[in-house]
């Protein structure tokens, strides 16, 4: 019998074999993989320099990690199959550490001006979801016009409002913290890095080469 995942494009396929093996890895042994691989501040007794490459494949719990890899495999094949292999490669972990890169800005600013630094110092961020957001940044560029329904509630829109709404929600949400326990600032510079680089390299025609 065929492996239906053979359908699913190299660099999608893998990466969800490794986040799938990440993720139960942690649920072998949660503390060394947290302690190890989960992105923390760089001032952080826990820090370690892989951490903002590693983050992205660390997931919290089972929807974390299911909506995640849904969502990945759902518009990242498409998106593999317009840019190529490689290209989709690079675009994933730029994504992925830009995501980190903002999300460690956004908490200088907050231990700078604002304080609360134990807390920072010793919350881990992880999770694919930065670049996830880029991956979803890059279908709505590619394919803009392309009508998705959510599943609850059943609405139907084009990608690009959807992709829309999603950031405005997180920017939010971030800015005023009323949804705490997730990375929303991680988001916004998966979508951020997303832009820049389909952007960039639609100007100089090499999207598709």
């Amino acid at each position: 019998m065929s492996n239906p995942l053979q359908n699913i494009p190299v660099v999608t396929r893998n990466l969800l074999y490794v986040n799938i093996i990440m993720y139960v890895a942690t649920i072998i042994n949660e503390d060394f993989m947290v302690g190890t691989f989960a992105m923390f501040y760089p001032t952080s007794p826990y820090f370690h320099w892989w951490q903002p490459l590693t983050h992205m494949f660390m997931h919290g719990g089972f929807w974390h990690i299911f909506f995640n890899m849904y969502t990945l495999v759902m518009f990242g094949m498409v998106v593999e199959r317009a840019l190529g292999t490689q290209k989709y490669l690079i675009f994933y972990f730029i994504t992925g550490l830009g995501a980190a890169a903002l999300h460690t800005g956004v908490e200088w600013l907050q231990l700078t001006y604002m304080g609360g630094g134990a807390a920072i110092l010793y919350t881990p961020m992880v999770g694919a979801s930065g670049a996830i957001y880029g991956v979803l940044v890059a279908f709505a560029m590619l394919y803009p016009q392309a009508r998705l329904t959510l599943i609850f509630p059943p609405i139907t829109l084009d990608a690009k409002w959807w992709v829309i709404i999603f950031i405005g929600i997180e920017l939010v949400t971030g800015i005023t913290g009323t949804a705490m326990g997730i990375a929303h600032f991680a988001h916004l510079g998966g979508a951020l890095f997303g832009w820049l680089l389909i952007r960039y390299w639609r100007k100089n025609n090499q999207l598709y080469c």
